[in-house]
């Protein structure tokens, strides 16, 4: 898969205020669009979950958890888990 690498440019004075080792800034600005783009509905639980590097969809979660940012889980994503996991069953 390719990638596309973005340059931004970022006062200094806004990644001091972020209060994050400078070795982890790009993954917490990177979990952070996930998260963002979860939220405004661009991106489902688990492209959300690769965007962010995480590992698996309860990492995700629990990320979400932490930013406040409620779980999008409807109808027809119940029934789909539901027939995966009687597909695991059977």
């Amino acid at each position: 898969m390719t990638h596309t690498a973005l340059n931004l440019k970022i006062p200094p004075f806004i990644l001091l205020a972020l209060k994050i080792p400078k070795k982890q800034w790009a993954d917490y600005l990177q979990q952070t669009l996930a998260v963002e783009f979860y939220r405004e509905g661009k991106l489902s639980l688990g492209k959300a979950k690769e965007f962010a590097g995480l590992s698996d969809k309860w990492e995700m979660i629990q990320l979400l958890n932490q930013r406040g940012v409620d779980i999008n889980y409807s109808v027809d994503d119940s029934q789909s888990d539901l027939e995966t996991l009687n597909k695991l069953l059977s």
